[in-house]
């Protein structure tokens, strides 16, 4: 199985989050939140990688991808191939 590890940098109130994770419930996509307001670590994290604050940003298998658009295609995309919540 392809299943590589995602994560997802993110916050609550960000509209372009709520798109994102609302599609990761749909899909029931296994998905690791990272929020970067509750989370320093998270927050220094997505900072040092990727020299933005930007979110939402999924990283697959730790490379980072930004627009919320790209993301949810992705997801659509390669939803056959990951991991499922169970």
């Amino acid at each position: 199985m392809f299943s590589p590890k995602l994560e997802l940098f993110k916050f609550d109130a960000c509209p372009f989050c709520v798109f994102v994770m609302d599609k990761i419930d749909d899909l029931n996509i296994l998905v690791e939140m990272k929020d970067i307001q509750r989370d320093s670590e998270s927050y220094k994290r997505l900072v040092s990688d990727t020299g933005k604050r930007t979110v939402p940003c999924l990283y697959i298998d730790n490379k980072p991808m930004f627009e919320s658009s790209d993301i949810v295609a992705w997801l659509i995309e390669n939803s056959d191939k990951l991991e499922k919540n169970s």
